[in-house]
């Protein structure tokens, strides 16, 4: 229950960026407040100074960033608090996590390190009670198997299991304030529920203050106390962000269509464990004898819950990774292909990946990251033509070719998506795969983006692999869908056969935990 107290005020909060373009006003005088025990969500698109209103106020702006304006934690102003000061309130009673947990994790450290931590800074403990605590919150938060997890490492983990860890994190220090900026945008279905529902179950249980940074309406209507929308760095907007749903659907390309990707009995296995002082390894079966035929200009949706296998299939079929099982790509194996020889081929086959942010270069300006391929693919072209090219790819995924000079950390991360599908889409591919390239993203701008592949499919005749938890826009990308789980494929056929007719008990489940949470949500 929230009471009267008031535990975060934000006045006047101003955010800006100086870049090589000029100054760029990212948060516009935004107010809000945040009592105690209650769950204020901010909502808006992608671009409209959400996450950055929330990165001003824990002071974690880029270099070039800065704040004005007051940001009260019972009644201190930690804009102008000095470093001490501050990190004694950040990570202890004001905490945050973000939607991308696999670039803010560790990959170098296990779980069980990273969360002591926090533990033993804050709380100045030894290291046996910090594991003691950091168990305690692998239970609380339900990931199995805690004491086997405290050895993991991130890569080893599901992206719900992930970020699960990362809620254990920030809640470890039994905090006043939770930041969540996205939490579960990037997680299927079924997951995204139980991760809701987790959150909801901590605040009550700690009675901890949260704020929901979100695109999503239904999620609001789910979790939240109380709504701040914002559009373009400023309250307030929302009819448009209500109406949007992805809509419309694919045609099946003709039977006689020539095949351009398949794959047949793939199988992808991984070694977990194992070694001189680890015992015995476990050999995980990732993709276990699945086929796939892509035809030219078709669309498959591979739709699954975390760790069915989905992603792993897509970078197994473009030689990614090791697999068994035989690959044709345009009327040749390549499954045999090292690579060397595959080389000439990957301008064909691209691929858009489901973290923007981790697969952009931080060093680069975002028209350099568009134009790497072309450096690669294309050496003899001029400087003066990658930069129109450039600009003309910008202009195609909706962004603003004078933008190009800005680094990824300026846009916001549906326009880090954007770049991603612009570096992929300059070289004119035959084959796409497309892992959750909308997860990101607010519905206005998925709708953009659903037309925006379409239109390109159109003109270029290309050939997608749709990977995504969100069977909205696979409905309304795809012409056929696979469902994968255990990586198996249990069920495969039209999008009017797996949304209205499925077979299998799990694609039954699959398909009421997307649309009655839905139902549930608008309740």
């Amino acid at each position: 229950m929230a009471s009267d107290e008031t535990i975060l005020s934000v006045e006047g909060l101003h955010v800006r960026f100086h870049t090589l373009d000029g100054i760029v006003d990212a948060v516009k005088g935004i107010n809000m407040h945040v009592k105690a025990g209650e769950t204020v969500a901010v909502v808006g698109e992608s671009g409209s100074g959400k996450s950055q209103t929330m990165m001003a106020a824990m002071r974690l702006l880029a270099s070039n960033g800065e704040a004005t304006g007051t940001v009260a934690y019972r009644g201190a102003n930690l804009l102008t608090l000095t470093k001490a000061e501050l990190n004694e309130v950040r990570g202890r009673k004001i905490t945050m996590i973000f939607q991308e947990p696999m670039t803010s994790l560790d990959p170098l450290y296990t779980i069980g390190n990273q969360l002591m931590e926090p533990i033993m800074r804050h709380r100045n403990v030894g290291a046996e009670e910090a594991r003691r605590e950091a168990i305690k919150m692998l239970k609380l938060v339900r990931i199995p198997e805690p004491e086997r997890r405290m050895k993991s490492y991130p890569y080893e983990m599901s992206g719900g299991h992930r970020q699960r860890v990362m809620i254990a994190m920030a809640i470890a220090n039994d905090p006043d304030l939770f930041l969540a900026d996205e939490p579960s945008t990037a997680l299927d279905v079924t997951i995204q529920a139980e991760i809701l529902n987790l959150m909801a179950d901590l605040r009550k249980r700690l009675g901890m203050s949260m704020i929901f940074i979100t695109h999503d309406l239904n999620i609001v209507k789910r979790i939240a106390d109380r709504v701040y929308v914002m559009r373009l760095g400023e309250h307030p907007y929302t009819k448009a962000l209500l109406a949007a749903e992805p809509t419309g659907h694919k045609d099946p390309v003709p039977k006689t269509t020539p095949t351009m990707l398949a794959g047949t009995d793939m199988r992808v296995t991984f070694k977990v464990g194992g070694g001189l002082l680890a015992g015995e390894p476990i050999y995980l079966k990732a993709v276990d004898r699945v086929s796939v035929t892509l035809k030219r200009g078709q669309t498959i949706g591979i739709v699954g819950e975390s760790g069915s296998g989905k992603s792993t299939l897509a970078r197994a079929l473009l030689k990614l990774l090791p697999s068994e099982g035989s690959i044709h790509f345009d009327g040749r194996h390549i499954e045999k292909l090292d690579p060397q020889a595959m080389r000439p081929l990957r301008k064909q086959l691209q691929i858009v990946f489901q973290d923007p942010f981790g697969s952009l270069s931080p060093r680069l300006t975002a028209g350099q990251i568009v134009t790497e391929g072309l450096l690669v693919h294309e050496p003899s072209i001029s400087s003066r033509e990658r930069d129109r090219r450039a600009a003309q790819a910008f202009t195609e995924v909706g962004l603003d070719p004078a933008n190009r000079n800005r680094y990824p950390h300026e846009f916001s991360g549906g326009q880090r998506q954007r770049i991603a599908i612009a570096r992929a889409i300059i070289l004119k591919p035959k084959v796409v795969v497309l892992d959750e390239p909308t997860s990101a993203l607010d519905r206005q701008v998925q709708k953009q983006i659903v037309e925006l592949l379409r239109d390109l499919q159109k003109a270029h005749n290309l050939s997608y692999l749709f990977i995504s938890h969100d069977l909205a826009v696979v409905r309304a990308m795809a012409d056929h869908i696979m469902v994968m789980k255990d990586g198996r494929m249990v069920e495969q056929g039209s999008p009017e056969q797996i949304f209205d007719h499925p077979h299998e008990d799990y694609t039954k489940r699959l398909m009421a935990a997307a649309f009655v949470d839905h139902a549930e949500a608008s309740a």
